[in-house]
């Protein structure tokens, strides 16, 4: 009696060579949560895609996923029936392919990725987590390590510690007796490097109001009485130019009492409260922008416009609607056709 040898998972043959790798940021990543390999994976598959199931599982992160390198390590496909294996895989839902957005400031590009689970998953799961993926900040870049020269090295056991010459000895100094000279108290004064570093940023907009308009010009008490007023405007989120802007528009062609004008102005000039502004770009973790890609022509969306990861074109392509109209064609009168068109070409 012959016994029936079921052999439901095809092992990929062992490679001689290497695998090809892919570029930095491009080639095969897996997928999360998935279980661990098993004799029976992708036993529900078909011979070709199962054979090539088994070769895409066992290969590393990195790997180079697209069609000519999967054909030249399988000897058994071409490249045809491994990119119409790859479709099955895709609507099977062990594989997406997507478009990554990755570097940072200017200096960014696109590469392709595809995402490989032996698990499969359905439609909802693989939304979901490119979903995820897109909204994932990126990582951030490591520091590179410390260069040998940089790194102090322990002296071995054999080599003779440094040792520091001392520091040479300076001649002592005798004091030279001088005369008393009477105490003079001179004023103290304020160098103005330090003054301007202390400034608050509304006491110089009030004290460069004079050299935009001379009709303004505050002496240094008339700053020191305004600096309040003004640094209300600060609060309230304006700038040096707008207060300057503010306080010079329209302004007489006399003014008789420049800190009374400018007091004035402060007190019914005040901007309004404004809210509060989000934080700066820069300040932001960059994301990561994903972009599923159609597993057979390569056409970008978003992954819910791709379900089974195939666009609306290759679906209806793949497997055209039966149209519930049509009919068996009618089979024609060969002879009754014949005879009129022997009809037509009788010279009259």
């Amino acid at each position: 009696m012959a016994t029936e040898h079921l052999s439901p998972a095809l092992r990929a043959p062992a490679s001689s060579r290497p695998y090809a790798k892919a570029h930095p940021g491009y080639g095969k990543r897996a997928a999360p949560d998935q279980r661990t390999p098993h004799a029976n994976d992708f036993a529900l598959m078909p011979e070709r895609e199962r054979y090539i199931a088994g070769y895409v599982d066992q290969l590393p992160d990195g790997a180079a996923m697209d069609i000519k390198s999967l054909a030249k390590s399988l000897p058994l496909y071409g490249q045809m029936a491994v990119s119409s294996a790859l479709r099955a895989l895709g609507v099977a839902g062990h594989l997406r392919r997507v478009r990554c957005l990755t570097g940072e400031g200017g200096q960014v590009r696109w590469v392709s990725r595809t995402y490989w689970s032996r698990t499969a998953r359905d439609n909802e799961w693989w939304d979901a987590f490119l979903t995820g993926e897109d909204s994932r900040p990126a990582p951030e870049a490591t520091s590179a390590p410390p260069s040998a020269d940089t790194v102090p090295r322990a002296p071995a056991a054999s080599e003779p510690l440094p040792v520091t010459p001392p520091p040479a000895a300076e001649p002592r100094r005798t004091p030279q007796p001088t005369a008393a000279a009477p105490a003079v108290s001179v004023p103290e004064q304020r160098a103005p490097a330090a003054a301007s570093s202390a400034a608050s940023p509304a006491y110089l907009a009030l004290a460069q109001l004079g050299r935009t308009e001379p009709r303004l010009a505050l002496s240094a008490a008339d700053c020191q009485v305004l600096e309040p007023l003004a640094a209300a405007w600060f609060v309230r989120g304006v700038d040096s130019a707008y207060l300057t802007q503010a306080l010079t528009a329209g302004i007489p062609a006399q003014v008789g009492s420049p800190i009374g004008f400018v007091r004035r102005r402060l007190t019914d000039k005040l901007p309004p409260h404004l809210p509060a502004s989000s934080a700066p770009a820069s300040t932001t973790a960059p994301t990561r922008r994903v972009v599923a890609e159609c597993t057979e022509c390569g056409r970008p969306g978003p992954p819910e416009a791709l379900p089974d990861g195939l666009c609306r074109p290759c679906r209806t392509t793949a497997s055209p609607a039966p149209s519930a109209t049509a009919t068996p064609p009618v089979e024609r009168d060969v002879h009754a056709l014949v005879s009129q068109l022997r009809d037509l070409t009788r010279v009259p």
